[in-house]
Formats: C-alpha cells, structure tokens, sequence
C-alpha cells in the first residue's frame, strides 16, 4: 500500500509541476473607456494612477484596436480571434454564433480554471444588464467558462448577479465587486496549484453612469454626467490596483498575464474629451471609434516599454495560443488576429503577415500599418484613405491621388471583406451553413416572461426602472 501511494505521488509531481509553470491569464476589459482617458496620456482631470503603473511595468499599445465599435462585436472578436462579422455577431445585442471556436473552451481543454466576471453580451439580449439564467445556451457556462458570475449588459453600483445561474444581489461599486470576486475564484486556484484564466469585463464607464461622491470629487467644474463618467473611472482604476495587488499576495502575478483593454471608443458629449486628438466616437470606424487603451503586463517575462506596434483585440487568442502553448486546433481556421509574440522580445516596426480589417452595420475600415481605409458604406465604392503617420486625426483624404499604396489596401480590403461575406454564409463551419438561433436576435430581455417573472421586485430599481416601466405600457396598449 505504501509503495502504491509513492508511485501515485511520483505521478502526480510532473503534473504539479507543469501546472505551476504555465502561465495564468486574466483578459480585463473597460466598457466605453476613450482612447484618451488615461494618466498615462496626460488627460487634463483624470488620474489613473493603477493603470499608469501597470503600463509602466508592462508593454503600452499606443495603437491598439477594439475589434468593432461597439461592446458586443468586439467581445465576440476577444473569444474567438475573428472579426465580429464572421461569428454572426453584427451588432450590439446580437448572439455569438455556437458553430464558433472560443477561447474559453480552448483553456478548458488545456485543464485550465476558467472563468467569467461581469459583463456578457453575447447571448441576443438588450437593454441594461440582467442576470443569467443557468439554461441560457448563449451565456458563458456554455461557452467554456466554469465559474461565472455575469450579467446580460451594462451594470453599475450595488448589481444583480448571476451565479452560475443563481441571483445575488451585490453592494458597492461594480469595478470593485467583479475584482473582488474573481480574487476569490483565483485564489481558489492558487491554493489548488491550478491554472487559471480569467475574464474580467467591466461595466463602467457605460451609462447610466453612478459614482460613489468621493470618487467624483476630483472633478468639481464638470457638469453632472461628465462628473459621474469620471468618477466610474477612478473607481474602475482603483480595482485595477486592487488585482494587480491581490496577485501579488497570492504569489502569482509574476507566472500571470495581465492583459487590459478597452471595448470600444470613447464616448461624446463628455467633456473633456474622451478621445484626445482622434476622430469620432463610440460607433464610428474612425480612429476615435476604433482605438482603445490597451496593456499588457507580465513580471519578469515582459520588458517594460511603448509600442505602436498596430494591434488588436483579434491578435488576444493567437498570441496566447502562442504563449501558453494552446492546441493550434482550439481556434478557427480562418481568423483576423495575429500572434504577438514576437513583440516580447522585440519592437518590430510593421504589422507584415495581415492588416487589420473592420466591419460593422455596413461600414468598414482597414489598417495597414501607417495607412488606414474607411469605407463609409460598404459595396458603393466609396473609400477614404488616411496616412496615420501624419494625421492621427483623419483629416486630409488621399483616396483621389491614386497612388499605388491607396490602390493596394483596397485591393486588400475588397479581398479580405469577399472573406468575410463567406463566413457569414457558413463557409468556415463543418455543416457548411449557419445554424439559425432559437431567439430572436438583439431581443429586449423585459419581454421574455421568465425574466417578467423578477418585475415586482425589480422595478424600482434605478437601472432597470425605464425599462420595465415601458414594457408595462406596452402590455396595457
């Protein structure tokens, strides 16, 4: 019996060994944070002292890109490495189609923890964020995450929760409560000797915007709404400190890739500006609806240093395929993204293998490197071309100059959009074809009766009031 148990320990040390050395991951994602809205950058109000030492200790991406300009197409981009068209994913409220390939069950099948905290959105839904229901065949427990606590959308202070399909009612600011919440799924972890990987997607700073009256106390000479945007920020930031510390005490921050980014541009009509220099806003394929704020932090692994280094959410599943070591088979064979590898031991100066295309409600963009296509309506011929380089804010047109770079990134972008309209026919699935969804897409939850089920006790709550208030009127018509 003795010698049984020493042959099973013996069996059991590589393995715990193994686990120890793969790195962890924790994806953290801001909803409707500007390009500009960081210390780092020198915003004239807002200070984000925790995410400024976090790019200070890892790579700052000066240009990196949401996959779409808005929250639900760029997510589905993170899990799967592909752009938000290809996964039947066209709009904000739209469900990812199941056909796909995510990243979530590719660290699963590497005998990963996987989790999920806050904000979902791939699951067809509409309107502020709601729990999940555990039967949800979109929601993230059938996607490949484990362990989730999730909401339908957009959340702020003191949420509702779903647990794994079991409804809690949280206190406090919402940056704070998610973080709080994934600390103990990793310690968990930690404590097991288990790999982990974890996504974080925050609320803030979407609207309706709630801050705590401290953390809008820096900004007295805002008007209300830009005050309460801020003041989201600063809570947002201070979570950020409280994970990068909390890794720190669970003695695991340097085997962990901390990878932050936002979901889509800035926002208008907060002042000062949510952007900088850029052009447009949230929902736009210009640079200000399209470049977001984006670190990657690895202790002792990661050089410290500024990249422009073209990059996007897309690049996430290749680079940590790369990275980790994940089966090349766990991601789809056509994808948008790129592994980033290389720039862990480097600063290459161009993107060569492919340029980055967008699609989004019949428009598109593209970046190559320094030159950037917009296509203000896909299929009319119409483009614009603009040299980065020297024109971050999109100003002069170099399309009628013809020249033979202008040509060539719309012989690319024609090419890579003929791609994406055979996806979305169902070319790259095995049956050929797209399974049609059981529900309607982009569906307002207030209109499924399980969900009219939680009316009584939810109506007065400040998220949620207008909604539920307008589905009741429209009941009575």
């Amino acid at each position: 019996m003795i010698y049984r148990m020493f042959f099973v320990l013996l069996l059991l040390i590589p393995s715990l060994n193994w686990a120890a050395d793969r790195p962890n991951v924790v994806l953290v994602m801001a909803d409707d944070m500007g390009w500009g809205q960081t210390g780092y950058y020198d915003h004239p109000v807002l200070k984000t002292p925790h995410l400024d030492a976090m790019a200070e200790n890892g790579i700052r991406f000066d240009r990196f890109y949401a996959g779409a300009p808005n929250c639900s197409p760029t997510r589905a981009t993170v899990l799967t490495g592909r752009t938000n068209d290809r996964t039947g994913v066209f709009n904000h409220g739209y469900a990812i189609n199941k056909q796909e390939k995510t990243i979530g069950f590719a660290f699963k099948a590497a005998g990963y923890a996987t989790s999920h905290f806050g904000k979902w959105h791939l699951n067809g839904l509409r309107g502020p964020g709601a729990p999940i229901f555990d039967h949800d065949d979109h929601g993230p427990g059938h996607l490949g995450f484990d362990t989730w606590l999730s909401v339908t959308n957009f959340f702020d202070r003191d949420p509702i929760l779903s647990r794994n399909g079991v409804f809690e009612e949280h206190t406090g600011d919402s940056s704070e409560i998610v973080v709080e919440q994934a600390l103990r799924f990793i310690k968990q972890c930690s404590y097991a000797n288990t790999p982990f990987f974890t996504i974080i997607w925050y609320g803030t700073p979407h609207s309706p915007w709630m801050a705590d009256e401290k953390d809008q106390a820096p900004f007295p000479r805002l008007n209300a709404n830009s005050k309460l945007h801020y003041g989201e920020l600063v809570a947002m930031d201070r979570s950020i400190g409280a994970l990068r510390q909390g890794l720190k005490e669970l003695q695991v921050a340097d085997n962990t890739i901390l990878w932050f980014n936002g979901d889509n541009g800035g926002l208008p009509g907060i002042k000062p500006s949510t952007v900088g220099e850029l052009r447009g806003f949230k929902n736009s394929v210009y640079e200000g609806g399209l470049r977001v704020p984006a670190v990657v932090e690895w202790p002792n692994t990661i050089k410290p240093r500024i990249t422009t280094f073209p990059s996007c959410t897309m690049d996430i599943f290749p680079t940590l395929i790369d990275l980790v070591g994940l089966n090349s088979n766990s991601i789809g064979k056509t994808i948008d993204g790129i592994s980033l590898k290389h720039l862990l031991y480097g600063n290459p100066p161009q993107r060569r293998s492919q340029p980055i295309g967008f699609r989004h409600t019949q428009r598109g963009a593209m970046v190559d490197n320094n030159l950037k296509l917009v296509a203000p309506r896909i299929g009319n011929g119409v483009y614009e071309i603009y040299d980065l380089a020297i024109d971050p804010s999109e100003k002069n047109n170099l399309f009628n100059l013809g020249s033979p770079a202008t040509k060539a990134i719309v012989r690319q972008f024609e090419e890579w959009n003929r791609s994406v309209k055979q996806s979305l026919e169902g070319a790259d699935y095995p049956e050929g074809r797209v399974i049609p969804h059981i529900r309607k897409q982009q569906t307002s939850w207030t209109t499924l009766p399980e969900y009219q089920k939680y009316f009584a006790l939810w109506k007065d709550r400040p998220e949620f009031k207008p909604y539920i208030a307008r589905e009741l009127r429209n009941q009575q018509k």
